[in-house]
């Protein structure tokens, strides 16, 4: 074992501290881990293992791959994405079936008490109804699972660019989600169930490509393939395709969004497996569909997974149409900019909070819980009851869970508007703000109380711990503000209010996560009308460039804020004046090829690397050499099987083919793996010497030091490596100057080391919110004065 203190990096991903920006003004010292907030809660995180390592027993199970195996590979593939378009729309099928009778149930008990005028009783029981789910929803997740609270996409989309957190993909996060999303939803918090459904179709994919549990003894010999980072990579990518087709029934726009704003990597045959794994969840809801629409699932009626019907066969429009479009454009693209700003810092908050202690997450949500119930049931009330039209298409007014006329309080005959959209499910709620021929069932004043409510509540509701989504509670503002302005309109245009709360839903989903194609054609899948695709495409690329010029997406600035180390597509100015010398930071552990076990012990003990260079010198080499990399995972492995020999140090690599193959190394799945805390070895086998050469990669990716930091990013981050080696310009040298991670890539590690740099990063033209930005820092500076529990 040697250590080289010139100009070399520490060698793991998990360098140095990556502080999670949530946490405000924090001190960023130098340690062996990396955090990000995963879910609620701060955890150590790595990064995932990409690159084939292709060590000696690696080439020999390929080579004695049979024509048999390589048809069980490819079998298992196309088997194991069957399997999570079956049962992600299961999952889904069935937490739209629960929304659907657990809401139901409660607006039917709380209308029937409206209706014999017991209106505190009503609100008694629908606060306490919303208060109960939601307090459910935040006990298991604090408790069982934090890393299942919000969406799950920022979490995911990290993974699937090589960040690895703990937990975010296990089976308990997994029962989590789906049991939170369900009570989350069904408490009438504005959040939604998309991006938890895009968090359960990743968990689905990844536990099914971890090979069964040899705990459980659940394991099949059929699935050894994917026990790999790159393989179960794919399989998280389809099931992220599949949980958006599983919550919108857009089997097109999820692989779409799984290929726009999810994956990092993406070729034509995982574009084939995603389509396949996505068209097995449209079929499989249809089926169930027709089911339900027989009447044999309870008060599952018109509800959820049902395609929002705004189709119209003499819809056409004009020139004179466009600059309405063009301002719903523009007027989304501020609204998301301000939007994500707004939610960026409600979170910052919520983290402060958060941080204080379990009773604290867990009392934001009932607090929140309290204050969305009252609203929901007050505001109805500030609206006048509006007579029944005469030629409604359905009963008015409605009694019961749905419809576009709510009774609320009103006298028979009459209906209350506020109270259709705002007392009503997220989904029932987009139905109505969709729904044709109604250009005169909303008052002005309702729609813009239901605009203004939506936009806060679905900001304050998001932070809570519980599973929430960001897709629908975003769709219903955007249409609330859509139908506004056609309200405003009115006959000067061609289009009809509903059609405009299409577009407005478009708009604000295109300011607020700015993707355009998936965006596109989710909607046109929503509402089954492909004569909107015009109209949309134009709105969705106004609001996003409006957009961008004040800020990131959503995803991207919440990746941010929970700390994780997300390699984006471009690389900064700044880093095309800096080699891979100037980020490397000493000092560097290696090993030899034939190592003592004592060496290896201590340098595992005492750091937190998971890669070390494996260096031949004399007399295996005529001068010092680099053999290749080996990871700490494979060396641990190593001790735990006692694999060395005493006292000759010749190679005997050929003895360890006959004692391991390559599946003793493969990657575990969800849970931790061995540590070397726990190998207990005495004083003969410390003394004992262990050949690393057929452990070890011997065809490392590797950089000069003179390469640009640039260059070295886009190789990095192109091939999904974990450790790129950095070798001398100059021969004479140490054959290894050190290592580059993730971590050395990102823009606070490299400034934090040229701080001269900053003015040269790539900046873009931006404007700001000064005034909101000292609010919440007064709020964040009163939160921290709070003693923690």
């Amino acid at each position: 074992m040697a250590t080289i203190t010139i100009n070399s990096n520490a060698n793991g991903d998990q360098d140095s501290v990556i502080v999670p920006l949530l946490s405000v003004q924090r001190t960023t010292p130098n340690s062996t881990s990396q955090v990000a907030i995963v879910g609620s809660k701060v955890c150590p995180i790595e990064s995932l293992d990409y690159e084939i390592f292709e060590n000696e027993l690696f080439k020999q199970d390929w080579r004695g791959c049979s024509k048999v195996q390589v048809f069980q590979y490819i079998f298992m593939k196309w088997l194991l994405c069957f399997l999570i378009g079956l049962i992600v729309s299961l999952i889904g099928f069935c937490n739209n079936l629960a929304v659907e009778n657990l809401a139901g149930t409660k607006f039917v008990v709380t209308s029937n008490m409206m209706l014999e005028s017991r209106y505190g009783m009503a609100f008694f029981v629908f606060a306490t109804s919303n208060f109960v789910l939601t307090l459910f929803a935040a006990i298991i997740t604090a408790f069982i699972s934090p890393a299942a609270a919000g969406s799950g996409i920022p979490e995911v989309k990290a993974y699937l660019n090589g960040v690895d957190a703990p937990g975010i993909l296990s089976l308990r996060t997994l029962v989590v989600k789906i049991i939170g999303s369900i009570s989350a939803v069904s408490s009438s918090l504005l959040v939604g169930k998309a991006g938890p459904m895009v968090h359960t179709g990743a968990c689905v994919a990844s536990l099914l490509g971890q090979g069964g549990s040899r705990k459980y003894k659940l394991t099949c010999k059929w699935l050894r393939f994917f026990k790999n980072d790159r393989d179960r990579r794919d399989l998280v990518t389809c099931g992220a395709a599949a949980g958006i087709a599983a919550a919108f029934r857009a089997p097109v726009g999820g692989v779409l969004f799984a290929l726009e704003e999810m994956a990092t990597w993406w070729r034509g045959a995982l574009l084939w497996r995603a389509f396949f794994t996505t068209a097995i969840v449209a079929i499989v809801l249809r089926a169930f569909i027709d089911i339900c629409l027989s009447g044999k699932c309870g008060l599952f009626g018109t509800g959820g997974l049902i395609m929002f019907d705004v189709y119209s066969a003499n819809i056409s429009y004009h020139v004179g149409d466009l600059p309405p479009v063009l301002a719903l454009g523009v007027i989304g693209g501020i609204l998301g900019s301000f939007y994500n700003f707004i939610l960026d810092k409600v979170l910052r908050v919520y983290n402060l909070i958060n941080e204080k202690g379990i009773a604290y997450k867990i009392f934001l949500a009932c607090l929140i819980s309290i204050f969305t119930s009252c609203l929901l049931f007050g505001l109805p009330w500030i609206a006048s009851c509006r007579p029944c039209p005469a030629d409604a298409s359905e009963a008015c007014p409605t009694i019961g869970r749905s419809g576009n006329y709510k009774k609320f309080q009103c006298p028979p005959g009459y209906y209350n508007d506020l109270a259709s959209l705002i007392f009503n499910t997220n989904d029932d709620a987009i139905r109505n703000l969709f729904s044709k021929d109604t250009n005169a069932e909303f008052q002005h004043s309702s729609m813009l109380i239901f605009f203004v409510t939506c936009f806060f509540l679905s900001i304050f509701s998001y932070g809570v711990v519980a599973p929430a989504g960001l897709f629908v509670p975003v769709i219903v503002t955007g249409a609330s503000y859509g139908r506004f302005v056609g309200m405003l309109v009115g006959p000067h245009s061609n289009l009809n209010h509903g059609l405009y709360a299409v577009l407005g839903a478009a708009s604000l989903l295109g300011g607020s996560m700015r993707m355009t194609v998936s965006l596109c054609v989710i909607i046109l899948e929503l509402t089954n009308n492909l004569l909107l695709l015009p109209l949309i495409m134009l709105v969705l690329f106004v609001s996003k460039t409006v957009a961008d010029a004040f800020n990131g997406n959503i995803y991207d600035l919440i990746m941010k804020a929970k700390g994780f180390p997300y390699l984006e597509g471009h690389a900064e100015p700044y880093m095309r004046q800096l080699t891979v010398s100037d980020v490397v930071t000493g000092p560097l552990q290696l090993f030899h090829g034939i190592e003592k076990v004592s060496n290896i012990v201590h340098v595992l003990r005492t750091t937190k690397h998971n890669g070390f260079p494996v260096l031949d010198e004399p007399p295996l080499s005529e001068s010092p050499v680099l053999f290749g990399i080996i990871l700490r995972a494979h060396l641990i492995t190593l001790l735990k099987k006692k694999a060395f020999f005493f006292p000759t140090p010749d190679r005997t690599g050929m003895d360890a083919l006959k004692q391991f193959s390559a599946s003793d190394f493969a990657k575990r799945g969800s849970g931790n793996g061995d540590k070397i805390e726990d190998i207990e070895l005495n004083e003969e086998e410390m003394d004992m010497l262990i050949d690393l050469h057929p452990f070890t990669n011997a065809s490392p990716y590797t950089v000069v030091e003179t390469m640009s930091l640039a260059k070295a990013r886009i190789l990095f981050r192109e091939v999904g490596l974990r450790h790129l080696l950095v070798i001398p310009k100059i021969s004479s040298r140490s054959p290894v100057v050190g290592i580059l991670t993730r971590h050395d890539f990102m823009p606070e590690h490299i400034l934090s080391l040229h701080p001269l740099l900053v003015n040269s990063r790539w900046k873009r033209l931006r404007f700001r919110f000064p005034t909101m930005r000292k609010f919440f820092q007064d709020i964040s500076a009163s939160i921290k004065s709070y003693p923690r529990e």
